[in-house]
């Protein structure tokens, strides 16, 4: 018989526009499927969950992340984007990892950001050898969270040309075939493509062409840098007739006003990482213009080597950055801004359901809506940094932070519950983690920012 977990007394953000949000509602989980959300429900035989003082809604959705760079965080804090490439890729750091690194990096990259309330992520992967790939798989499985696998290829400096003819490995068949079979599961399965911008042409088309074979979600970087602007790929994909809403960009800072317009009416997607974006150089956050052209976009952490591993700083990088830019048209014209052109409740949007929906996963998860799995998160309301509320989805915004979740369930279960992880190791974790770092570290040599190991 499944579980029944009756969620009670809370502030509920469904998301759901349909449905609305409640200043004071219950939520009835039986297994892993939400089957009702409404002010005092009745429902017996249920575990009971008291949510006062707490604002339940969506878990948060991270749509781009390099996962395992957990292992070496933090190292890159003061990186450029071509810092970053030559540090991480071309046979450097990233080739230095053993399978046994990659486990315990996506393991610990992935309790980080359902410790932070991200309950899905898009694991942009680096992939050394078919171990590797077992072994970052095994992470993400053992951590709980649920997550796209995005099955790359090695960060060495023949895979990463414009003119590299290398195609993707074909053990990506082996992969879907053992892992993936399924879709009705917590880890489904993308690739993660170099792209008509690091690879060449042809090579960007067939591995294209080989995720559909595949049936899974497309992701690649592009149109960022000096070079985005100038390359025009996604008027490039439009003529070939690649576009679809099984691609996800990411970045895309330096499109055409036109192929942002091309990316809406296609479906497809794009990941805007505020923070490291506006960081390293990729150009500024696309946000508002993909908004402009019909689109919605998602966030995403990106690099966590070089910032934390949490949305709520992604939302308000988003957020603001784009009221900045709005803002500065307005101030210099001799006016001053009078309303904005987006809002809190966009960013969670864009954080939650726009999200779910660029991962093609939002028929499960993304709103608190019957029938969807129940992933979703508790933010405490009785912190110093939270009481009064006055607006709920400005208080998830703009004054919640990463201390203020409480709890977090995914599909139905508890992986954290009153402000601790359930069943993690820490010191396990951390010896691990340590020992991987201390490894690739002697491999590479210990850059000159991190202290001696």
């Amino acid at each position: 018989m499944n579980h029944r977990l009756l969620i009670q007394n809370g502030c509920v953000l469904t998301l759901d526009k349909t449905m609305g949000d409640f200043k004071k509602a219950d939520i009835l989980i039986e297994g892993k499927k939400i089957i009702a959300v409404q002010p005092e429900l009745e429902a017996s035989d249920c575990e009971v969950v008291d949510a006062t003082n707490m604002i339940v809604m969506p878990g948060f959705v991270d749509t781009h992340r390099h996962t395992w760079e957990s292992v070496v965080r933090n190292v890159g804090a003061d990186w450029s984007l071509e810092k970053y490439l030559g540090r991480m890729y071309y046979g450097n750091i990233g080739a230095k990892l053993r399978p046994q690194d990659g486990y315990i990096a996506n393991l610990l990259g992935a309790l980080e950001a359902l410790d932070a309330g991200v309950t899905t992520l898009l694991d942009w992967s680096m992939i050394n050898s078919p171990e590797h790939t077992d072994e970052l798989i095994r992470g993400l499985q053992e951590s709980g969270t649920r997550a796209v696998f995005a099955h790359g290829v090695p960060g060495d400096g023949e895979y990463w040309s414009r003119e590299s003819q290398i195609r993707q490995s074909d053990d990506s068949r082996r992969v879907k075939k053992q892992y993936f079979s399924s879709d009705d599961q917590l880890l489904t399965m993308g690739l993660a493509i170099r792209g008509p911008e690091f690879s060449a042409w042809e090579t960007a088309v067939d591995e294209i062409r080989f995720a559909r074979e595949l049936g899974v979600l497309c992701t690649m970087h592009l149109g960022f840098g000096t070079w985005g602007a100038v390359d025009r790929s996604i008027e490039k994909l439009h003529k070939a007739g690649l576009l679809g809403s099984d691609l996800n960009f990411a970045h895309a800072n330096t499109l055409s006003y036109e192929e942002y317009k091309l990316i809406a009416d296609s479906g497809a997607s794009i990941s805007v990482t505020p923070e490291i974006e506006m960081m390293m150089g990729h150009g500024y956050p696309a946000t508002g213009l993909f908004m402009e052209n019909g689109g919605r976009p998602s966030l995403g952490v990106d690099v966590v080597v070089s910032t934390g591993g949490d949305m709520f700083a992604q939302m308000k990088f988003a957020l603001q950055a784009e009221r900045s830019r709005i803002n500065g048209k307005i101030l210099s014209t001799g006016e001053m801004p009078v309303k904005f052109t987006i809002s809190a409740r966009d960013i969670l949007e864009f954080a939650t359901i726009d999200g779910a929906r660029a991962l093609g996963l939002d028929h499960k998860i993304g709103t608190l809506t019957p029938g969807k799995e129940a992933d979703l998160i508790m933010i405490r309301t009785n912190d110093l940094n939270m009481f009064p509320v006055n607006h709920p989805i400005g208080a998830v915004v703009q004054c919640a932070n990463t201390s203020n979740v409480d709890s977090v369930f995914v599909a139905g279960k508890a992986v954290k519950r009153n402000g601790k992880m359930l069943h993690v190791d820490i010191q396990r974790l951390r010896k691990l983690a340590n020992e991987s770092r201390d490894y690739i570290f002697v491999q590479y040599g210990v850059p000159e920012e991190a202290w001696p190991i």
